[in-house]
């Protein structure tokens, strides 16, 4: 009897101690917990940690976006235009290629005629305004005009497509070494087909838009220039013996103008009037005698 007294007693110090130790772990989590302003217990992973993590975030400087180029990396398609005159056209169209050729560019398309030439110039970019320099110089410069358009977001653009379409050709691939039934083989290779065309296409749209990066195109113009002869002025008595004579001839050259004009009226209305006015005249002639009879008789004698 005394024995089982024994371990029951026993059985309460260890069940008592055991409730002792969860109250002290409880009190002191509840102690290492925050308390909020309502008098409550915060959350945990709540407190000192967030505050430490915000802390960093505010001093630290936001990282700059992966491949966004800066201001000195900007990618720029050039291109000008120019108009010259000049009294020789052949001549500065020779000199536009020699030029082009000692900038390591080339001619394009070109038209030259006697009066009118137009040529299309490529060089490097970084040598263009050189180049430009150089042409003005030879002729008359009447125009010149020079545009920049950036295609840097393009070529960014591009470059990730490519970078993603590399990767899923070389997953097909892949796919395509583990195949092993015809049907398999056949789907994959279609599609691996698909999807290289698609690759070459991108390649060659980089390839385009960095050409014209690299190499701007000049649009020139060449007409030629006329040739104003100034008049020797005119002393002495035959120049103005000669003048006298070219203004009489002008001036009868007009009176001829305003008498053949005239011609046609007088042959309509001056014939038939003159003939009228000579009708009119005639007709009066006789009366005119008569009269002159009648009070012109002798007067009588007189009577003694």
């Amino acid at each position: 009897m005394r024995k089982r007294l024994r371990w029951i007693a026993a059985a309460g110090i260890v069940l008592a101690l055991a409730g002792c130790s969860a109250n002290d772990s409880g009190s002191s989590e509840s102690a290492a917990m925050p308390m909020s302003s309502d008098g409550k217990q915060a959350a945990p992973n709540q407190g000192a940690p967030n505050q430490d993590s915000g802390g960093k975030a505010g001093q630290e400087k936001a990282p700059v976006p992966a491949g966004q180029p800066g201001v000195t990396d900007r990618k720029l398609v050039r291109t000008a235009s120019m108009e010259l005159t000049t009294p020789n056209v052949a001549d500065l169209i020779s000199q536009v290629r020699v030029i082009t050729q000692g900038a390591a560019g080339y001619t394009g398309q070109e038209s030259t005629q006697e009066k009118r030439a137009t040529i299309s110039v490529v060089v490097p970019s970084e040598r263009l305004d050189g180049v430009l320099d150089q042409l003005g110089k030879l002729g008359k410069l009447v125009r010149r005009e020079a545009t920049a358009t950036d295609v840097t977001e393009q070529l960014v653009d591009v470059d990730s497509r490519l970078a993603t379409q590399r990767a899923s050709v070389e997953r097909i691939r892949a796919l395509l070494a583990r195949a092993t039934s015809v049907a398999e083989i056949t789907s994959v290779e279609s599609e691996l087909t698909n999807r290289e065309a698609e690759l070459e296409s991108l390649q060659k749209r980089r390839e385009s838009l960095a050409g014209s990066v690299a190499m701007s195109t000049i649009s020139l113009q060449v007409k030629a220039e006329e040739v104003v002869v100034a008049e020797e002025s005119r002393n002495g008595f035959l120049d103005g013996l000669a003048g006298g004579w070219d203004a009489f001839l002008t001036f009868g050259g007009g009176l001829l103008v305003v008498i053949g004009a005239m011609a046609p009226f007088v042959l309509v209305f001056g014939i038939p009037a003159a003939a009228l006015v000579w009708w009119l005249r005639k007709r009066r002639r006789p009366a005119a005698p008569a009269m002159a009879t009648a009070s012109d008789l002798p007067s009588a004698p007189p009577l003694d």
